[in-house]
């Protein structure tokens, strides 16, 4: 069987209660107090101009900050009262910009998803070596295994990243702006990746038809503010997306598949 089959990975409820986060007690908020329920095998996509708050939620979903109100729960446990590692193999997470000074090859990046598993300075195992070598596979990086990461292009380093969530066999993917300096190929695997896995993800994105595409839920953000929350045909209308982006927005459906998609003028 797959280690990336459902059965293996399996996915997480994810629960915010009235979150919120700022730089110190003394200073605004930059994250307004929000809450939204995410079952279990969802995709949720972020949206939000630059500055919304996007990148400061997913922080304190994959628990680099803290909370200054509210909750965190995956599967009704606070990420908080869990140890760092417990929740390392629980929730992993692929950032916008990656260091590119490691001295490291694809395959020991990718090997590091591992270490969340591992009991004290155990190295890899037989069971591990199965895990790297089949995401490597699906994320077609194979004839990258033995270049140094710091060698390659942008969107190649990206692909080694996600890679080296998925072998930490998470149950929650958090995901900040996975499409950035991919090409179009490599968009589009990223969102069959994306729709192909039975995971709870959770992830930011600027493109909104892409986020039609790709995601079951919706959460807008606005100025640190929840704008809106739920399936993006019910969430994502005209008057909501020009309100936020601050542009003039149609909807149009696209006549053979029938799929639906937003244009933009600026607004005068």
């Amino acid at each position: 069987m797959s280690c990336l089959s459902g059965a293996n990975l399996g996915s997480a409820d994810v629960k915010v209660d009235n979150v919120s986060w700022g730089p110190s007690a003394s200073e605004p908020l930059i994250l307004k107090p929000l809450s939204f329920h995410l079952q279990a095998g969802r995709v949720l996509g972020l949206i939000g101009p630059n500055g919304a708050g996007k990148s400061t939620l997913l922080r304190l979903l994959y628990r680099f900050n803290v909370p200054a109100t509210g909750r965190i729960e995956v599967d009704g446990q606070n990420i908080w009262s869990m140890a760092p590692r417990a929740v390392a193999r629980v929730v992993a997470a692929v950032l916008q910009e990656q260091a590119t000074d490691f001295a490291l090859t694809v395959r020991d990046v990718v090997a590091l998803g591992r270490l969340p598993h591992r009991l004290g300075f155990s190295t890899t195992n037989e069971d591990d070596d199965m895990i790297i070598d089949e995401v490597m596979e699906r994320m077609h990086l194979g004839a990258l295994a033995h270049r140094e990461f710091g060698t390659l292009s942008g969107g190649e380093r990206q692909r080694v990243m996600v890679a080296r969530a998925l072998t930490q066999l998470p149950k929650v993917l958090v995901l900040d702006e996975p499409t950035n300096h991919l090409d179009i190929r490599h968009q589009l695997e990223i969102l069959h990746l994306i729709s192909d896995l039975d995971l709870t993800i959770i992830v930011s994105l600027h493109d909104l038809n892409m986020t039609m595409q790709a995601c079951d839920d919706v959460l807008v953000l606005k100025d640190g503010n929840a704008m809106g929350f739920g399936p993006p045909d019910q969430v994502l209308s005209t008057d909501l997306v020009s309100s936020v982006f601050d542009v003039s927005t149609q909807l149009e459906q696209l006549s053979l598949s029938q799929t639906n998609q937003f244009t933009f003028q600026l607004s005068h």
